[in-house]
């Protein structure tokens, strides 16, 4: 048995996973783009064959083979979509970057990265070039690492974090969302919504989903009301969202008088979620269709939630699936009891499955036993429900006492003239380091005492913002992201020797 025949009998390679569909869907629709300007473009299964065997056929005239990076650089799109599977059909490592990264950061990827080839702006070339090509299928082939998802970290050294499995699809265990399919068998016929970038982990699912043979629904950008008009008009039966998106989406002008019940489930992942705005979505869509789950690129374990469980213990992320161990461990390494804030570790039977690529990379926190940390502090209560507090890096640490830049800004996101806040710990001659608000208004009228009155209603007055600053928007990536210590930097400045400050 040859290499590719013995991993394939683990199952199919990514490839040959969209060949079969076209063969079975034919030109039924398996993607709907939503442009920004709200255009509609449907694409079918046999197009989606046709045109990635074309242009892989092109990719490998390029030099991209087996193993190698190739580097997709674009807006969601079908052209990104297309790409990823031409990739997988000449054996290469698929790895989303971020398409309008400033050349600087961009150059520093690509030197980790070394891809054999870069699909952006640039080569759109290649897609005309394909147009001559062979449209047959392509001999099977599996890459040898299914994908990967670029990272600065806390740190701000870039990194890939890259599957260590190959490109297979496992029919056997195989689900639109394995969280949901955790607590009971899923409708056959799902018609997804697909509100983040493709670069995100949350938004390459696009591609998860299509391999199961389900129809999504891929928006160019998200807007919040484009999202529920899209929900309504396609009947999508459900979506994965960052914390940022959900909470746009229920400040959206008349939510209550949209029509949701087409939504089997709603997954929410990648932030802590306020308690109101959980309620808020469980109160929208029942309790038995909101979910929730914690868990990393680098795929060290996962928890979740369902609603019902959530409303017996307010704010948590769950507990572990697929025999996830969790465990607090405090800075010495000892075990913590429940209601104990420490590290938050992770052990699964799978282990890590996924690895760094990069200079200088810190690695995952281990212990001896095999649990893993990427970083983030929590605690369980007494029936081993995992709640967050954290990332270890963004704590504040004010006149001896620990802030959580996650609960003040849980707390203020729920201030109705806020539409977006961010806390961050600056330099302070009394406090080492002062709580500092950076909020998004809803209008310019919002002064800085009602802010840090409303805070300090629902925290102690130690947690409160001490100083609070306006800005037009929160300088948020399309994942919903943005970078802390970087905003830190540019207001507090270099200490002495020329490095930024710690947060």
């Amino acid at each position: 048995m040859s290499a590719v025949e013995s991993e394939a009998a683990a199952g199919i390679p990514y490839g040959t996973r969209l060949g079969q569909l076209a063969a079975e869907l034919g030109g039924a629709t398996a993607v709907t783009l939503v442009a920004e300007d709200g255009s509609e473009r449907t694409v079918g299964w046999e197009e989606l064959e046709r045109r990635s065997n074309q242009l892989a056929r092109v990719f490998a005239s390029h030099g991209l083979g087996v193993g190698e990076p190739l580097a997709i650089c674009l807006k969601n799109s079908v052209e990104h979509l297309l790409a990823g599977f031409a990739g997988w059909k000449v054996g290469a490592v698929v790895v989303p970057i971020r398409w309008d990264l400033p050349d600087w950061e961009r150059d520093r990827l690509m030197a980790v990265l070394r891809p054999a080839l870069v699909v952006d702006a640039g080569t759109l070339s290649l897609f005309e070039e394909s147009t001559d090509e062979s449209s047959a299928p392509l001999p099977d082939v599996v890459s040898p690492r299914g994908w990967g998802v670029c990272s600065s970290g806390s740190t701000g050294t870039p990194k890939i974090i890259v599957q260590t499995a190959p490109a297979l699809y496992d029919l056997s265990t195989a689900v639109t969302s394995s969280v949901v399919a955790s607590y009971g068998p899923m409708d056959p016929d799902q018609r997804v919504l697909c509100p983040a970038p493709i670069y995100h982990t949350n938004g390459f699912t696009a591609f998860r989903t299509l391999l199961h043979g389900d129809v999504i629904v891929l928006m160019q950008r998200f807007e919040a009301e484009v999202a529920l008009d899209l929900v309504e008009r396609h009947r999508i039966t459900g979506f994965i969202a960052a914390t940022p998106m959900l909470q746009r989406m229920v400040q959206t002008e008349g939510i209550e008088r949209r029509d949701l019940s087409s939504l089997s489930w709603v997954q929410q992942g990648a932030a802590p979620l306020p308690r109101w705005l959980g309620q808020r979505w469980i109160d929208l869509v029942g309790p038995e269709h909101f979910y929730m789950s914690y868990g990393s690129s680098e795929q060290i374990g996962l928890v979740v939630c369902r609603g019902d469980e959530w409303l017996a213990h307010p704010g948590t992320l769950g507990r572990g699936m697929s025999e996830t161990e969790v465990r607090i461990v405090g800075p010495d390494g000892d075990v913590l009891a429940p209601g104990e804030v420490g590290g938050i570790f992770l052990r699964s039977p799978t282990g890590p499955q996924a690895s760094y690529v990069g200079d200088d990379v810190t690695p995952m926190e281990e212990t001896d036993d095999g649990f893993h940390s990427v970083g983030d502090l929590g605690w369980l209560d007494e029936e081993g429900f995992l709640f967050m507090a954290d990332r270890r890096v963004d704590m504040i640490v004010t006149g001896a006492a620990n802030v959580y830049p996650a609960e003040v800004e849980a707390a203020l996101s729920e201030h109705p003239g806020i539409v977006d806040v961010v806390i961050i710990g600056l330099r302070d001659p009394e406090w080492g380091r002062r709580v500092h608000a950076i909020v998004q208004p809803v209008e310019p009228s919002l002064d800085p005492e009602s802010v840090i009155a409303y805070a300090k209603e629902r925290l102690a007055p130690y947690k409160a913002p001490k100083s609070v600053e306006f800005v037009e928007s929160i300088p948020r990536t399309e994942a919903t992201k943005f970078n802390r210590a970087a905003l830190v930097a540019e207001r507090d400045g270099p200490d002495d020797d020329g490095r930024g400050p710690p947060v």
